[in-house]
């Protein structure tokens, strides 16, 4: 094997070990959401100890990816830097997801057990949601799938309308909860809203890293009615 065919394979390898990394990551990210919607059900240990466990995985995951990417980046060609590139971005928004699931947890486990029913409904609902989500974009990323890119752009605003019906309810009735029960969930609310932001991001990612164009900066109606057609 030529000097040149050996720098080609350990690029290669290189990049499908990024690759690698990021399909694992996809699926510690739904494995968090998965545990932390068990945490909400069933109040499991068991749950609480794997959410923290896939935060820590996903730190992990980052720090590997991070510390290995500048110089595989430098040694590759055009089409792999881009993959590279894509497996950055999404370890830093799978990462991030991680670091929100868990502090949902940490915060749901000094409540339990006085979550009161609407609230732990939707609290699920969100972890649903976004377990989902993550599914869809494990599928999608290994497969470069636009259709899976397209179903987690339309499916974001779903957590959104049940974080919007919690704010509601917690902002308008404020006298039926204490205060610092409404912080709680509204602060557990919003973290699951921001992880939903952050799993279209990945969804936003993926039509980049599909097609080559980027989605972030659409107007919100063309990115809509796109992904209807699709």
């Amino acid at each position: 094997m030529t000097a040149t065919k050996r720098k080609a394979a350990r690029d290669l390898e290189s990049t499908k070990e990024m690759t690698g990394l990021v399909e694992q990551a996809c699926l510690v990210a739904k494995d968090a959401a998965f545990n932390l919607r068990d945490f909400l059900e069933n109040s499991s240990n068991m749950a609480f100890i794997a959410v923290k466990d896939c935060e820590k995985e996903l730190d992990r995951a980052e720090r590997k990816i991070d510390d290995g990417i500048t110089h595989a980046i430098t040694q590759v060609s055009e089409a792999e830097a881009r993959e590279l590139l894509a497996c950055l971005k999404f370890i830093i928004d799978l990462e991030r997801i991680g670091d929100l699931t868990w502090s949902v947890t940490q915060r749901l486990q000094r409540l339990n057990p006085r979550v009161l029913r609407d609230d732990r409904r939707d609290l699920i609902a969100m972890a649903d949601i976004l377990e989902r989500m993550l599914e869809v974009v494990h599928k999608g990323f290994v497969n470069r799938d636009l259709e899976s890119a397209n179903w987690i752009l339309k499916t974001d605003p779903q957590i959104d309308q049940v974080c919007r019906a919690v704010f509601q309810r917690h902002l308008e009735n404020k006298k039926d909860r204490p205060r610092e029960y409404s912080t709680n969930l509204l602060l557990m609310a919003q973290a699951f809203e921001r992880a939903g932001d952050h799993a279209k991001n990945l969804g936003e990612e993926l039509v980049h890293l599909v097609e080559g164009r980027s989605v972030r900066h659409e107007p919100k109606r063309s990115r809509g009615s796109r992904a209807q057609e699709a």
